[in-house]
C-alpha cells in the first residue's frame, strides 16, 4: 500500500456503504406473500480487507459496488425465502461470491420488508446480519 510520502497516517479501515436498494421479491412465510411481488429494501456495508484504493485511486484495488448491488438484486428478485434471516444471508453470500479478488473482509446486510403482513401501522420489518470471511 502506498501512502502519501512523509504523512504519518494510519487508515483504520475502508467500508463501502450502499443504502436503499429497492427490489421486488416473493418472500415470506404466508402463501400470499410468496404469490404476489412485494417491495424489499436492502442496505449493504462492505468492509474491505485492505485500504489500497484509498491511496491509489484505482478501481482494481477495491470492490465494484455496482456488481455487489446487482448480485443482491438477483437474490431478492429470485428464489423465494420464507424468512428475512435466510434472505439476508443469501444476499451476503452472493456479494462475497462476486468478490473473486478477495477484497472483502465482511459483508453487512440489512433487509427490510416494506409491507410486513401485520395488522398494525408498521413501516417495515427487517433483519440485519454480518458475514465475515474466516
Amino acid at each position: 500500500m502506498t501512502q502519501p510520502s512523509g504523512a504519518p497516517l494510519a487508515l483504520e479501515g475502508t467500508r463501502i456503504v450502499l443504502r436503499g436498494l429497492r427490489v421486488l421479491g416473493h418472500h415470506g412465510v404466508g402463501a400470499a406473500e410468496r404469490a404476489e411481488a412485494q417491495p424489499f429494501e436492502v442496505d449493504l456495508d462492505l468492509e474491505l480487507a485492505g485500504a489500497g484504493a484509498a491511496w491509489s485511486d484505482e478501481l482494481a484495488e477495491t470492490l465494484d459496488y455496482g456488481t455487489a448491488a446487482q448480485a443482491v438484486a438477483a437474490v431478492v428478485s429470485g428464489t423465494s425465502h420464507r424468512l428475512l434471516e435466510s434472505l439476508a444471508r443469501a444476499c451476503a453470500e452472493a456479494v462475497l461470491a462476486e468478490d473473486r479478488a478477495g477484497r472483502l473482509a465482511a459483508v453487512g446486510v440489512r433487509v427490510r420488508k416494506l409491507r410486513p403482513p401485520v395488522p398494525l401501522q408498521l413501516d417495515s420489518a427487517a433483519c440485519e446480519l454480518t458475514l465475515r470471511r474466516a
